[in-house]
């Protein structure tokens, strides 16, 4: 059986280039998740943020287990989660690159509540402390306590991630 297969509950194989395959006809909206770590930013890009509950207010994402991020994204004793806008591609591709200063120009930032690095142009920002993680397959579950949140536009269009590309959308309504 190849790396790209795995076997199911049935004893079937199936083969996880099939499954990226259908995922990407599911487009997704796009965060960057930022923390301070021992005064030091740490960030990355996620598509796999979603609400979980109003009482406690929780939200969730994913990360990679093999993520070169999360060993000292984990280590913060909170994190900021940042609702990108359609015009921010450039901030998502700049989170998602490895062996880059997420940090310097030309991403602008500021101390938020606790030190949470707050990216400037995000239509909303959350700072979250840690609730639980769990490790799923080959990614971690992050669950965080909403402690704070702002909404900066309720207007602009947000970014989304579809067939491996970004993008936006726009309001029927």
């Amino acid at each position: 059986m190849s790396v790209a297969e795995t076997t199911t509950r049935t004893g079937a194989t199936f083969e996880a280039d099939r499954l990226r395959a259908v995922m990407r006809n599911h487009p997704a909206g796009v965060v960057v998740i930022t923390a301070d770590v021992e005064g030091r930013p740490v960030g990355l890009t996620a598509t796999s943020f979603t609400s979980v509950s109003l009482d406690p207010p929780l939200v969730s994402f994913y990360i990679a287990e093999s993520s070169t991020t999360w060993p000292d994204l984990r280590r913060a004793p909170v994190f900021g989660v940042h609702l990108l806008a359609a015009d921010q591609a450039g901030t998502a591709a700049r989170f998602a690159a490895k062996g880059v200063d997420r940090f310097t120009a030309p991403t602008s930032w500021r101390p938020g509540p606790a030190g949470v690095p707050l990216l400037e142009g995000a239509t909303a920002h959350l700072v979250c402390e840690w609730y639980e993680t769990r490790a799923i397959g080959d990614h971690v579950l992050v669950v965080g306590r909403v402690t704070h949140a702002g909404v900066v536009s309720e207007t602009a269009p947000p970014l989304v991630h579809h067939r491996g590309t970004f993008g936006s959308v726009t309001s029927s309504a």
